[in-house]
């Protein structure tokens, strides 16, 4: 069983729909639960058999109702082992099992090392409890582990497994065509370096700092222009830097695409300007697209980026140091060759399929059955 705080578009969510899609088809029974109402992913969702899909409905942060009846459903089920996807599905996660008859194992997958203000941390010493209580937490990189590890979040066993995407589906089969096609209708010619970055308009993905960006570049004559794909509520403040720089028709926002391929395909280089990130997936899917990414050091970044073979590095923040590796890759030559090698690491260490292995074999070590598994494989 899968438990995520909703089924909006966002990382974890994106996440727990794929795993569990993916196990139903290698013949495991998966059920979703989601605790609050929200249902954008809930189309991904291919389940078989016997599995279920149920929403709480929970009408704030902790409702009673919503507990009990995700108790109630946990009899009913008797999952074998239970996914929560972050802390507050995890917490009604814990709480639903003590109400319950279940004893299933339960794995914390944890996504964050954002805690915010003060409210934030206040959270986090609550959901401590329940991280250290569960059978395993499974962490998205190595340094996001020994970030928690050393902040006391951890389970009892811990386990680090990547994010991976699938990247027969991440591959750049757009033709030219289709490409300066879709540059033209944002206004970009294909002589524009196109710089991307595929993330919601929120503050911490620091999309201002891709604005001075792309001024500072125009201003040593790099035809530089911004593709931002997503939305979200800094949308009017990226706009309006834009229009005080003099760059708002260098700054296109195509808003939310389902699909974000061709989006992807039309830019030259991809940029994560973050303050703060665990495993980038819009950082794997853009390699695997065959684009060099120019990514801020910030969580697992050094996992993903050789600086200088498929991408770059810079301090988070440091505009200066962002330009400087942006104008490197403005020669085409340069950036389609570190392309390549972006897309054979997402090849190699990033796959959809490597993740889930992963989660199976952990998973099925939880509920006793390691043996069979080592058999099947």
């Amino acid at each position: 069983m899968f438990v995520t705080g909703s089924l909006e578009h966002g990382g974890a969510e994106h996440h727990a729909v794929t795993l569990m899609n993916r196990l139903a088809e290698r013949g495991h029974e998966c059920h979703a639960v989601y605790v609050k109402p929200g249902g954008d992913q809930l189309a991904r969702i291919r389940l078989r058999g016997a599995g279920t899909v149920h929403c709480l409905e929970a009408e704030r942060f902790f409702d009673r109702r919503a507990l009990s009846k995700f108790a109630a459903h946990l009899s009913r089920i008797d999952p074998a082992a239970i996914v929560a996807e972050n802390p507050y599905a995890l917490m009604y996660a814990w709480l639903a099992l003590r109400l319950s008859r279940c004893r299933a194992p339960l794995v914390s997958a944890y996504h964050s090392t954002r805690y915010g203000g003060l409210k934030e941390q206040l959270k986090l010493l609550a959901y401590r409890l329940f991280i250290w209580s569960a059978a395993c937490t499974v962490f998205v990189c190595e340094s996001q582990r020994r970030y928690c590890m050393r902040r006391a979040l951890f389970s009892r066993r811990n386990a680090v497994i990547r994010n991976g995407v699938d990247t027969e589906h991440f591959r750049d089969t757009s033709s030219a065509s289709a490409r300066s096609a879709l540059r033209a209708s944002l206004g970009f010619s294909d002589g524009d370096y196109v710089i991307g970055i595929a993330a919601g308009l929120r503050p911490e993905k620091n999309h201002l700092q891709l604005v001075d960006a792309v001024a500072q570049l125009r201003g040593r004559g790099i035809p530089a222009r911004a593709l931002m794909i997503g939305d979200g509520a800094m949308r009017g403040a990226i706009e309006e830097r834009a229009r005080a720089l003099g760059v708002a028709r260098d700054v296109a926002i195509a808003g939310f695409r389902e699909d974000v391929r061709p989006w992807i395909s039309a830019c030259d280089a991809m940029v994560l300007c973050s303050l703060t990130e665990a495993l980038s997936l819009a950082a794997i899917e853009a390699m695997a697209m065959g684009k060099p990414v120019v990514h801020s050091d910030v969580g697992g970044a050094r996992e993903l980026i050789a600086p200088g073979r498929n991408g770059f590095l810079f301090p988070a923040g440091d505009t200066a140091a962002l330009v400087n590796r942006l104008v490197i890759l403005a020669d085409r030559q340069t950036s389609a060759r570190m392309g390549r090698d972006a897309r054979e690491a997402a090849e190699t260490y990033f796959t959809e399929s490597r993740m889930v292995d992963g989660y199976e074999r952990t998973l099925l070590e939880l509920c006793g059955a390691g043996l069979e598994y080592a058999v099947r494989s």
